[in-house]
């Protein structure tokens, strides 16, 4: 999992990625690919 200040940018990285707030952090999540997880802060 990638921390980043800014999701913004990996969002686009894939079709199916998904923002999601847990517990008050911001999160990228991808079902087919989890390589792609991020998280912010």
């Amino acid at each position: 999992m990638k921390i980043r200040n800014s999701l913004k940018s990996l969002k686009g990285r894939h079709r199916q990625n998904r923002i999601v707030r847990r517990r008050g952090r911001v999160y990228i999540i991808n079902k087919t690919n989890p390589r792609f997880k991020a998280r912010q802060g």
